[in-house]
């Protein structure tokens, strides 16, 4: 149904209410005319992804933008500082990651890099941030979380989800733990299907909860469900739309009094079952606050959907109507919080080496013959592309070839993929070093068996794993804990012998 026209004060009302429980996604670089117009009729929130963001200038004259048309609007983005990267989306991220902080396993380091983070956000007018990921990566062959994952370990993941809130918070931006009940224990990726976590209650308990209950007891601000299914919990409805998750679980057990908001509500896992509508008004009967959309749909027809879908569920009485009056008035107190947060932050940034590459060279570790490195010339480098899951996206790029030419010129480099796997490489490291670049090997057979070969006939070829570390290749193995552009220069570093490494 359309509004139009007439209405009656509760329909308008209704109507700012539901406005106020979503954070859709837009086109382009500045704000479109209808996100400007929806601000003035209650929109309580706006996501921003890569397509919005060219710079830190630009994002700061968006911003303003928004806040010309609704001064407490919650300005949200995808940012987890590492592989997944929205405000440096086109050049990769400057700080290392998730995994290498957990490598370096230094808490002062990871709260100091997401201070970072924060101040970089926070001068750009950005408040809320959709992370940290607390997932804890217990399966090796999770195709959507490894390297943005802490670890593999609950505790560790734990004090480093805290460290990296505390950060993140005391420069003004809403930090948002992810992907709640723990989406680590994996083996589909929910922008695709229904992932199925198969622990136990005491083992949910014992794995996957204790980073989101040190979260909370960090004063985290958000927390995002994860379309997930937890029979241990409810057998039958994903987190996202299960009250007996977010209600009970959340709100009652761990006692989570912030906002709970949707991971992207078009994701396959819920849209395929219980389509965009239903999906968002059952999210909302069960507990969740606000309702990010437009990773896939960013148009004001997505918007209006969703928003005559949540008056229409009131009018039905599918969706109460004080539970939509508690979901608006939970987001605008954490509009309110970024609002007092903001005024009380100080930089606390310094000269010298950003802390982002720092952190990234400390997670660098070398197994196997070091003797080999540095490098004696300059290599071919060989980089290994696997196929991207949808949190990452095609377009931040990634590798050593590039840092590693700066430091040493003449460096070649080629890119394989699994449709282009041969040795023909080969050819061209002949007569000089050759520099192997992988992202998960264990996960990909193709990329094994193509190093494997490789490796019988040049074995002293150095193998340089950006993906999770499960295997080691290789007579000597450089360790990276992620894909960033910090990793990467890090990596170049070492291969260089311009940077330590450990071992």
């Amino acid at each position: 149904m359309e509004y139009g026209g007439h209405m009656s004060e509760t329909s308008r009302d209704l109507l700012r209410l539901a406005s106020a429980v979503l954070q859709p996604g837009f086109e382009g670089t500045l704000p479109p005319t209808w996100v400007r117009r929806w601000l003035g009729e209650g929109l309580g929130g706006v996501a921003l992804f890569g397509r919005n963001i060219a710079s830190p200038a630009q994002v700061a004259e968006l911003t303003a933008a928004l806040r010309a048309e609704r001064p407490d609007v919650v300005v949200a983005v995808d940012e987890e500082a590492g592989d997944v990267t929205r405000f440096e989306t086109w050049q990769g991220s400057s700080r290392p990651g998730n995994l290498a902080l957990g490598a370096v396993d230094d808490v002062a380091l990871t709260e100091a890099v997401a201070r970072d983070l924060g101040h970089d956000l926070a001068e750009a007018g950005i408040t809320l941030d959709y992370a940290p990921d607390a997932d804890v990566n217990n399966n090796p062959d999770n195709p959507v979380i490894g390297v943005r994952a802490f670890g593999a370990d609950s505790d560790l993941v734990a004090r480093h989800t805290a460290a990296w809130i505390t950060g993140l918070q005391s420069a003004g931006v809403a930090a948002c733990a992810k992907h709640f009940p723990g989406h680590g224990d994996t083996s589909v990726d929910s922008h695709v299907d229904v992932p199925r976590i198969g622990s136990s209650r005491s083992e949910l308990d014992e794995r996957e909860l204790p980073p989101f209950r040190a979260a909370i007891a960090a004063g985290v601000q958000a927390v995002m469900t994860g379309h997930l299914l937890v029979p241990a919990v409810d057998p039958d409805r994903p987190a996202t739309l299960s009250r007996l998750v977010l209600t009970d679980l959340l709100r009652d057990e761990l006692g989570f009094a912030g906002t709970v908001i949707t991971d992207g509500i078009e994701m396959k896992a819920l849209r395929t079952r219980y389509g965009l509508e239903g999906s968002a008004v059952q999210a909302l009967a069960a507990g969740v606050d606000a309702i990010c959309v437009g990773g896939d749909h960013a148009d004001e027809a997505t918007a209006v959907r969703l928003r005559n879908a949540i008056v229409a569920a009131v009018a039905s009485g599918e969706l109460p109507e004080e539970r939509l009056a508690e979901a608006a008035k939970r987001v605008e107190q954490l509009a309110a919080w970024t609002a007092q947060a903001r005024a009380a932050a100080v930089s606390d940034r310094a000269g010298g080496v950003p802390v982002g590459l720092a952190g990234a060279r400390r997670a660098v570790r070398v197994t196997g013959v070091a003797s080999a490195l540095p490098l004696a010339a300059a290599p071919h480098v060989v980089e290994f592309e696997p196929p991207r899951n949808f949190a990452i996206g095609p377009e931040t790029p990634w590798g050593v070839a590039v840092p590693l030419a700066a430091l040493l010129p003449g460096t070649t480099a080629a890119r394989l993929s699994a449709s282009a796997a041969d040795s023909d490489f080969l050819a061209a490291a002949t007569e000089r070093p050759l520099v192997l670049v992988v992202r998960d090997i264990h996960r990909n057979e193709w990329m094994a068996r193509t190093v494997a070969t490789a490796l019988t006939v040049r074995p002293d070829a150095i193998v340089v794993e950006m993906g999770v570390p499960a295997s080691v290749v290789g007579a000597t193995h450089v360790a990276t804990y992620g894909a960033t552009r910090a990793n990467g220069e890090a990596a170049a570093e070492v291969l260089a012998g311009r940077s330590v490494h450990s071992g």
